[in-house]
């Protein structure tokens, strides 16, 4: 496969569709290489992690993982496209420049459309996050859509590759510069996202913040201890001991 060639996902939880797609991009851009299919969001972000396409094309009906749910786990990574039944009523919330959109059933001529918008964004990189989910909330407004579903995994660089990190083997989150520290049992890893992106994505019943600078799991909690005007978090097989601020003390007086 040519290294420079355009690539793409596709996410639609019907097999004929996506074939249609496939064989309609085919024809009109003979170029794009499609390096994967999923048939629902969670695959999808799979995809886009494993082979860091340019192009995502998504369903918005899928089971499980909705696109709009897909769409946020891959934000600022890959130009979104979505693939839509809704009528005119929810169009206007796609234009935003950081989502394209196809109706269903996919016309060669409104796909032409958009195959032009994407060939002018090679290149380029992704919309931010912050566009990405300003455009993502008007959208799931529009649609009465949720447009948050609770991170399940973290995307993780480890040297030079990409590591899927189930977000339930996360024992803490700490900011590091301009990076965040995802530490586990078996290791650690950095990742981009600021801890206060982290925080609005996972579940704050099971991840509790305890500093300015510090998430961490509460199902690996062991105990809280004092050690002079400190209070210490103690992690259940790990060493390492997480310092709690005055602002986040409140949490652990039933401990």
């Amino acid at each position: 496969m040519n290294s420079a060639a355009p690539t793409a996902v596709i996410a639609d939880d019907e097999s004929l569709l996506r074939a249609q797609l496939k064989t309609t991009l085919a024809a009109l851009w003979p170029q794009l290489v499609i390096v994967g299919e999923a048939g629902h969001g969670s695959e999808a972000v799979q995809l886009v992690a494993q082979h860091r396409p340019q192009f995502l094309f998504l369903d918005i009906e899928m089971p499980g993982m909705n696109g709009l749910q897909a769409a946020a786990q891959v934000k600022g990574m890959v130009h979104l496209v979505f693939i839509t039944a809704y009528n005119q009523y929810a169009i206007d919330a796609f234009e935003r420049g950081a989502i394209d959109y196809v109706l269903k059933p996919a016309s060669e001529q409104r796909l032409a459309e958009t195959v032009e918008r994407l060939k002018s964004r090679i290149g380029q990189p992704a919309a931010s996050t912050e566009v990405v989910t300003a455009a993502l909330a008007q959208v799931a407004a529009a649609l009465g859509k949720p447009a948050v579903q609770r991170l399940r995994w973290i995307q993780a660089s480890v040297g030079s590759q990409i590591r899927l990190v189930p977000v339930d083997d996360v024992l803490f989150f700490q900011s590091d510069a301009k990076y965040t520290r995802v530490v586990t049992r078996d290791g650690e890893s950095l990742i981009r996202k600021t801890l206060k992106e982290l925080t609005d994505e996972v579940d704050p019943e099971q991840f509790w913040q305890i500093h300015r600078g510090t998430v961490v799991n509460s199902r690996v909690i062991s105990h809280a201890l004092r050690e002079d005007d400190r209070l210490l978090v103690v992690l259940r097989d790990h060493a390492e001991r997480l310092e709690v601020s005055r602002s986040y003390t409140h949490l652990f007086r039933s401990m």
